[in-house]
């Protein structure tokens, strides 16, 4: 069995970045903690951790067992948490996995309804590559994904994807430019510097189509998984991006850009995907329902 003494001390090194600053923040020596940590790897039979100058930087091996580690001491503070509120009502706990490409507003605005629920509800987010979280899923660590394309089909994980809505995309650029390339979109953006989401993204291979049938050929500057970091470089002027037209007012407010054009040709849509085909989670439920009928009105649903 694994000694989580151990397991704590290897969890402090591996969020602190090396042995002093965990001996620190542990009130131990650094020759403790070290012994400690070849104890916990001589007993897993694998190393932990690899030199990078004066940090140590975890191994494959080490990712791994940082990940359970995460996981183990969440549980046990949500426990101390639980017994320290009762009498109190314990709140049902809601584990979501958010796609990294799922804009920020997008996630909020679907998980803030369940927060609303008559139970309570704690909800535990986490966002990461949309394979990883499937996988989480599939072992029941996460009670839904939210993602911006289905289950793929290539993937041997038994699970259901449930269309929470679509929207049309919209174009974005920094103050500098965003004139003139309003005047004439979509055709302004022949040429013109683009910030575009990676190809293994959803929306974009419909807008890669999209451009071909305009005959537009925009020099792609940069491609992002994480849909945060293109707003980012679009709002210091890096090039025009995109972002789900029903959030589009939101965009240019948060990230201080314009709106320079839209098309509902390039469709944008998002997913809850569940291990369950008949939804019974409370929390999921509501979740499908307010987006259907309030964030995404104009959608269709068979």
């Amino acid at each position: 069995m694994v000694n989580y003494k151990h397991l704590h001390y290897f969890w402090m090194v591996a969020r602190e970045g090396s042995i002093a600053r965990a001996s620190e923040r542990l009130h131990l020596t650094p020759q403790t903690i070290s012994g400690q940590l070849t104890l916990l790897e001589k007993q897993l039979g694998t190393a932990l951790f690899t030199r990078a100058g004066r940090n140590l930087k975890l191994t494959e091996a080490g990712r791994l067992v940082l990940s359970y580690a995460e996981e183990i001491f969440s549980l046990g503070g949500e426990l101390e948490e639980t017994l320290r509120n009762l009498p109190q009502r314990r709140s049902m706990v809601f584990r979501v996995g958010v796609a990294d490409m799922v804009p920020k507003s997008i996630a909020y605005r679907l998980l803030a309804p369940a927060l609303n629920l008559t139970e309570p509800v704690r909800i535990h987010c986490r966002e990461e590559n949309l394979d990883i979280l499937l996988g989480e899923l599939a072992v029941h660590r996460l009670d839904l994904v939210i993602a911006d394309r289905p289950m793929p089909a290539n993937v041997s994980i038994r699970g259901f994807s449930h269309l929470l809505g679509e929207c049309g995309t919209s174009f974005f650029a920094a103050s500098e430019p965003e004139e003139a390339l309003a005047k004439d979109f979509p055709n302004s953006l022949n040429g013109a510097s683009m910030l575009l989401p990676s190809d293994n993204t959803a929306v974009r291979s419909g807008l890669d189509s999209w451009f071909d049938r305009q005959r537009i050929h925009p020099r792609i500057v940069a491609e992002f998984d994480d849909s945060a970091l293109m707003k980012a470089f679009g709002q210091a002027g890096s090039g025009v991006f995109i972002g789900p037209a029903v959030i589009a007012d939101e965009i240019e407010r948060q990230y201080r850009v314009s709106c320079i054009g839209q098309t509902d040709e390039v469709t944008v849509r998002f997913y809850a995907i569940s291990v369950e085909r008949k939804i019974s989670h409370p929390a999921v439920t509501t979740i499908m329902e307010l987006a259907r009928e309030e964030l995404f009105r104009s959608t269709k649903h068979s």
